[in-house]
């Protein structure tokens, strides 16, 4: 995570470096553990001569010195102690550089002991470096990004080692089941392999294509063939659109979607082949034929009513079409509705019955659908971020404590998601949710760096006509910048995805072959991979609505690229190295159109490589340890396009070069600290990284 100088220049060498994975911190911990903490320093940088952790306990700074552990493979390790005080415990680490070894730049690339220290700063006098999860830095930090670790329950396991599919059930597959739905008043009917996704204009949301839950369950030997072991599906309750996200009931299953039944069959068949399946429930909103707010226009003295917000009537002058933002309108009463969306009124989770009738009644949508005989394996929350806000009222807490607390209750193992469009982390603290779906970290800035030449796309929402391209140096800085503030836990269970049923698909945003560079980071960096139905195929659209086409299971002329193999070999070499499930990440290099990074365990090792274009990237003397500089002579575990290692003397580094966008992934022997047995044994009973 730390591992570029900020701000600054991509640097010549490695640098000063700590994760929270188990190479460096704890996998768990408790209130009043003492935790152990590991960072390390390589030669090439330089010599620290003093190491502090600065931890926040109760609010209040406080710095306790590391020991150093010796050296290995060219690199320093330190070894403190800090104890975990509150639920989100925060440190960062401190680093003093004798004046010798120090010129007021880096150390490693001055002229040393030249007593230049900058404006203010006495001639002798030693350097500091604070090194938090967003990076190195020459000067005090804000607490936004230190590491966090926390003691909430864990997750469950197969959250974090899984790869999820994500199923739009209107337009993944139709069974013969289907013929026998009739297209409902709302709908548009729309025939699979012949009629085009309207992306925009009025017939958009209505658009019916008749895909149903047996036809996800017929195609389950496609999806666990690309790897994948969780199902997300996309709301599967009766509704009067194509999303089903404005649904009429919480109490049923859709019966175009093959009703009870259906959801029964599927998920017993994905649970025999060992695939969890989530859904989707929207918890900010309802549809407006909702059976709650059809009771609450019907008698504004319900208990319904107080579900929802409804502000003042219109006098009988007021004639005015439409209403303001964020409020629909029906008759004369206004009310307040998703991004003014009269169809999605919104939610009052001031309403103690909603909070009954939402979550704590035993046929509660929270909680009947995990039970049997549904057994969802757990939900991912719609609008998480806006859901309980609503102006100056904030109960989004709240909100998701009350649903974590009674999925839990519930199911242990059973896993909670929450979207978040936006800089997610302050409201994911591993306390409820397990885990984001978020766009800000990976996909908008992956984009950017592999923007290819569309003329427009919906670049989430912005006012741009795309993506604005950057650099990698720029994608590795954004990526940092919005994902830092995540503890480790929360960074392994955030979902990863390269587009989803809400943006635009990465085969049209990306340059050529831009969605297998895009996939390999997806398969490769912290996180859980998102695979969105079609992405296999290759399938284009420049928005969300555009990108939901139905699948070409019977029209080969729409696979635009079959990706399926490539799909399945990331998924299986994933599912294979702990390094890449739990391991921790250093970044090697980003710079223009190359980068370079490694997950490591003490057992393991994966070095990734992705190029967008002709491009080298130049590892330094100390970047990787020889036994793992050494195993770049072997062929990669995966690669794509013109991708070479050059390997010499492990003194003189290495270096990758693509001769065209490419990307290669090579196994590599694990990293382990020096004395990692002798430190064990005077450590029993200590929390602290395994040796």
């Amino acid at each position: 995570m730390a591992a570029f100088l900020q701000p600054g220049p991509v640097p010549p060498g490695p640098l000063p470096h700590h994760d929270g994975s188990p190479l460096h911190a704890p996998r768990r911990t408790a209130l009043g553990d003492t935790a152990r903490l590991r960072m390390r320093v390589p030669a090439a940088w330089g010599h620290a001569a003093r190491v502090w952790v600065r931890s926040v306990q109760d609010g209040e700074p406080r710095y306790d010195a590391a020991r150093s552990l010796g050296e290995s493979d060219g690199w320093t390790w330190w070894e403190t102690e800090m104890t975990v005080t509150n639920p989100v415990a925060r440190y960062r680490f401190l680093l003093e550089v004798a004046a010798g070894e120090y010129d007021g730049g880096t150390p490693g690339t001055g002229t040393l002991g030249t007593g230049t220290f900058g404006s203010g700063t006495a001639a002798g006098s030693p350097g500091y470096w604070s090194l938090n999860a967003q990076g190195l830095f020459r000067r005090d930090v804000s607490d936004y990004a230190d590491f966090r670790l926390t003691s909430f329950p864990a997750a469950p396991q197969w959250l974090r080692r899984g790869t999820m599919y994500q199923v739009f059930p209107d337009r993944f597959a139709r069974s013969a089941d289907a013929d026998s739905h009739p297209a409902p008043d709302w709908a548009i009917p729309s025939g699979w392999d012949r009629t085009p996704v309207e992306g925009t204009g009025p017939a958009t949301p209505f658009q019916f294509y008749g895909g149903d839950l047996t036809g996800v369950a017929e195609k389950l030997d496609h999806i666990q063939g690309l790897g994948a072991d969780i199902i997300y599906l996309t709301p599967f309750f009766p509704a009067r659109s194509n999303h089903r996200y404005d649904a009429s009931t919480f109490n049923a299953v859709d019966p175009l979607l093959g009703g009870e039944s259906a959801l029964v069959k599927l998920v017993e068949a994905a649970h025999v082949r060992g695939i969890k399946v989530l859904g989707d429930l929207t918890a900010n909103h309802s549809g407006d034929a909702h059976e709650w707010f059809r009771r609450a226009l019907a008698d504004p003295a319900s208990a319904e009513t107080g579900y929802y917000y409804f502000t003042e009537s219109k006098g009988p002058e007021s004639k005015e079409p439409g209403t303001k933002p964020g409020t629909g309108e029906q008759g004369v009463r206004n009310y307040e509705a998703w991004y003014g969306v009269a169809s999605l009124p919104k939610l009052n989770w001031s309403s103690e019955e909603l909070k009954h009738k939402f979550v704590l009644d035993d046929d509660s949508p929270v909680a009947r659908w995990l039970r049997p005989p549904f057994n969802l394996d757990g939900w991912r929350i719609d609008v998480g971020n806006m859901t309980g806000r609503l102006g100056a009222t904030d109960l989004n807490r709240e909100v998701a404590r009350l649903i974590a607390d009674r999925v839990r209750d519930i199911n242990p193992e059973a896993a909670l998601l929450a979207e978040a469009t936006n800089d997610a982390a302050p409201d994911f603290t591993g306390e409820h949710w397990h885990g984001a779906m978020t766009y800000a970290n990976f996909t908008r800035p992956l984009w950017s760096w592999l923007a290819g030449d569309a003329a427009h796309v919906n670049f989430f929402g912005t006012p741009l006509a795309g993506p604005n391209r950057m650099g990698a140096e720029d994608f590795l800085a954004t990526h940092l910048d919005l994902a830092a503030a995540f503890s480790w836990d929360l960074r392994l269970q955030n979902m990863n995805a390269l587009n989803s049923h809400d943006t635009a698909r990465a085969a049209t945003v990306m340059i050529d072959g831009g969605q297998l560079l895009g996939a390999v980071m997806m398969f490769t960096l912290p996180g859980v991979p998102v695979v969105f139905a079609g992405d296999e195929f290759g399938l284009k659209g420049h928005n969300g609505e555009d990108a939901r086409t139905p699948m070409p299971w019977d029209d080969p002329r729409r696979v635009e690229a079959d990706l399926r193999p490539s799909y399945s070999s990331l998924a299986s070499l994933r599912r294979g190295q702990p390094a890449l499930t739990e391991g921790g990440i250093r970044w090697l290099y980003a710079d223009g159109d190359a980068l370079a990074y490694v997950r490591e365990t003490a057992e393991s090792a994966v070095l990734v490589f992705v190029a967008r274009a002709a491009a080298r990237a130049d590892l330094a003397a100390g970047a990787l340890s020889p036994a793992q500089f050494a195993a770049l002579a072997a062929d990669p575990a995966f690669s794509t396009g013109d991708v070479t290692a050059y390997t010499g003397a492990w003194a003189t580094g290495t270096r990758i070069s693509a001769g065209e966008a490419a990307a290669a992934v090579w196994v590599l022997p694990g990293t382990r600290a020096p004395g990692a047995e002798a430190a064990a044994g005077s450590a029993a009973g200590m929390k602290g990284p395994p040796v």
